[in-house]
């Protein structure tokens, strides 16, 4: 099981190296992750602790991205 500051590290660092939003989908994959689906407790942790947004897009899709 992965501790959350790991966690924190690896979707940070992933997300800066972006150039455009993610989904998670394409955060679990870049970052070899092996959730399914992240935690819900955690997500709302990284929107506090590393400015994580979340958007909606047109077609219903969530965009994972930083402040």
């Amino acid at each position: 099981m992965m501790r959350f500051d790991d966690f924190k590290i690896i979707v940070e660092k992933t997300l800066r190296g972006a150039e455009r939003a993610l989904t998670w989908t394409e955060i679990r994959t870049l970052a070899k992750l092996p959730q399914a689906f992240p935690n819900n407790k955690w997500v709302r942790q990284l929107e506090e602790e590393i400015g994580l947004e979340r958007k909606r897009d047109k077609g219903g899709i969530i965009r994972w991205q930083l402040k």
